[in-house]
């Protein structure tokens, strides 16, 4: 085996954080119990925070940034993990508090990792990664709601887990409309999902009435802030909405009527925290119920030397759909 390998490596230099390519050897991997040879990872909304020095998303420096990654077993202590196994890591803080992956190797807790199902490549984890877990779980939740046809919203619609929950939704049978900051410029990407609406407008940046018409038997809100607060007040009798994001803020500036007039309930949804067997069966979903052909229409892949300018395009709102890290190119 090659004892050195390529990474993507984010030091602080005078406060800021400063992604470049290295070099670096096996021995400067942390001692955990699995060692995993990285075909591809991709790019999430923390990834390009955390690659264009905002927030506190990167906790230790130096830092291998990328909260997901798939790959192959090469070398493992544990004994649920054998040389070969293919595997995959989402969330866990890796690119945060510890190496993540962007990078050609990596070493990780056992408890972090997920066996892929036959049916996933390596490419075809990180198509949905992070972003597809996330939002394939906010499907089942909709459903344990018992929110299971009708007419669904979708929030921040352009990104990784707004198209991937639009192509899941759309494949089972909702009506689904897409809500985005460019509704013109994105109205083509997202129909070619399944929306059959697009939708957006600086309404969605007002606080709304306590309620409003009822409009959606469900949502799925990336955004949070306002944009969430409008759609409990839009949703029906007996409705909810599974709230994955926080990028419009912490937050939530409603009243309980939605809650208590309407009945409305607020699923909250997160992929680290949901236990292994949820995240399990999401997995084993995801294999049978993303498309290939909405694969193919949300992708992009880059090679690492491309990720600093992809985060760029993230954080001005010109990217769409998923990024896909290939760390081999």
């Amino acid at each position: 085996m090659d004892t050195t390998f390529k990474a993507l490596v984010a030091d602080q230099i005078e406060g800021k954080s400063v992604p470049s390519l290295k070099e670096l050897h096996l021995s400067q991997l942390p001692d955990e119990e699995v060692l995993v040879a990285i075909d591809f990872s991709s790019m999430n909304y923390k990834d390009a925070m955390a690659l264009s020095g905002l927030g506190k998303i990167i906790r230790n420096f130096p830092m291998i940034p990328g909260i997901d990654f798939a790959g192959t077993v090469v070398d493992s202590t544990n004994p649920a993990y054998r040389v070969g196994d293919h595997v995959a890591l989402t969330g866990w803080s890796v690119g945060e508090r510890y190496w993540g992956g962007y990078s050609q190797m990596a070493r990780v807790k056992a408890d972090w990792l997920v066996h892929l199902p036959p049916s996933l490549s390596s490419e075809s984890a990180m198509a949905i990664g992070t972003a597809g877990l996330t939002a394939m779980l906010c499907v089942m939740a909709l459903e344990d709601a018992g929110v299971k046809s009708g007419k669904i919203l979708v929030s921040g619609a352009n990104g990784g887990v707004g198209s991937v929950a639009i192509s899941l939704l759309a494949r089972r049978g909702y009506e689904v409309t897409a809500l985005t900051q460019r509704p013109e410029d994105n109205r083509d990407y997202l129909l070619g999902l399944g929306a059959k609406d697009v939708i957006g407008g600086p309404e969605w940046k007002e606080k709304p009435a306590p309620l409003g018409t009822q409009r959606w038997q469900g949502a799925v809100d990336v955004v949070g802030g306002t944009v969430l607060a409008r759609m409990l007040s839009e949703i029906d009798y007996g409705g909810a909405v599974a709230a994955c994001g926080l990028a419009g803020g912490f937050g939530l500036d409603t009243t309980v009527m939605p809650f208590i007039l309407r009945g409305v309930r607020l699923w909250g949804v997160d992929s680290v925290m949901c236990p292994l067997d949820k995240r399990n069966a999401a997995w084993e979903r995801l294999a049978d119920e993303f498309p290939a052909d909405a694969q193919a229409h949300m992708q992009r892949t880059v090679g690492l030397s491309e990720v600093v300018a992809q985060a760029a395009a993230f954080m001005a709102g010109t990217s769409r759909g998923r990024v896909v890290v290939d760390v081999n190119r």
